[in-house]
């Protein structure tokens, strides 16, 4: 591609997954319309990560850091990236061959879109799954719909780079639901274009998945939440929305607590709801 408007940046992080990194390399090596570069962030692999890419990828741009974790690692990638346009692939998952062509299409015919996302073929433990209904995507002014849970996939996604300039890029203290907290600020300033078609494929169930990490995930939307309640940008309903769906989490989070005997976790945790239940009043 000639026009530096439409240039692309994948933008790939990975951590001791030199069985699975080649296959989503292949997957943007068979695009329709290739990307300007591609970027490999290695962060802090000890299996040999950055051997077998500089063997079989010697022009895929390799990036190495100590290990920082994911929200590191991208943006680290987003800050070298030199196209317009950044599409994220996390290292387990693909894209179908036609996945950037058709973006960037449907985002040149929808130019006040800044950001896109697709639709998604789920695979778990090598079985093909359906989503459910929860899971479902939406498009336009989506920011009640990304409230409960993450609505979009990493994977999914091409983003202008002036979105980042505007509100900021992953929270690198939030160690899971990364994306979660960057959809949140994405999504109560800008509109969403959706492609109702599976361009990628996700998939699941390995074992150094993050949410097999990290027990109560809520724990960390909460602390998302709680950053956009005091966002100024949130309309009043917006922002009551975020309030009740923060209660919403910590309560279930402090009955699980308090089941499991975890006394000073849930007293935190009860501290925290009547701090939020008194915004809400």
């Amino acid at each position: 591609m000639t026009n530096i408007h439409n240039s692309i940046s994948v933008i790939i992080p990975v951590y001791n997954r030199c069985i699975l990194i080649d296959r989503a390399i292949k997957s943007v090596l068979e695009q329709t319309l290739p990307p300007d570069e591609i970027i490999v962030i290695d962060d802090g692999s000890t299996d040999g990560m950055d051997k077998i890419i500089k063997k079989n990828h010697p022009d895929i741009i390799l990036l190495k850091q100590k290990n920082r974790g994911v929200s590191c690692a991208r943006n680290n990638g987003i800050k070298n990236a030199k196209g317009a346009w950044v599409a994220l692939l996390d290292s387990d998952d693909e894209w179908l061959p036609k996945k950037l062509e058709k973006q960037l299409l449907a985002l040149q015919d929808n130019s006040s879109n800044k950001i896109c996302h697709t639709d998604e073929i789920w695979v778990r433990n090598g079985v093909r799954v359906n989503p459910m209904k929860k899971h479902r995507k939406y498009g336009g002014n989506i920011y009640k719909y990304c409230l409960p849970l993450c609505v979009i996939s990493p994977s999914s996604i091409m983003i202008h780079k002036d979105i980042f300039k505007d509100v900021g890029l992953f929270d690198e203290n939030i160690p899971v639901c990364e994306d979660y907290d960057l959809w949140l600020r994405i999504c109560s300033r800008y509109p969403v274009l959706y492609l109702p078609e599976k361009l990628i494929k996700k998939y699941g169930g390995n074992d150094d998945q993050l949410s097999r990490r990290y027990w109560g995930m809520d724990r960390f939307r909460i602390r998302a939440l709680e950053k956009m309640i005091n966002d100024p940008v949130l309309s009043e309903n917006d922002r009551m929305a975020t309030v009740a769906t923060a209660i919403n989490k910590a309560r279930i989070l402090q009955k699980g607590l308090m089941k499991h005997s975890h006394e000073e976790e849930a007293e935190k945790m009860t501290k925290k709801l009547a701090e939020l239940e008194a915004i809400y009043d």
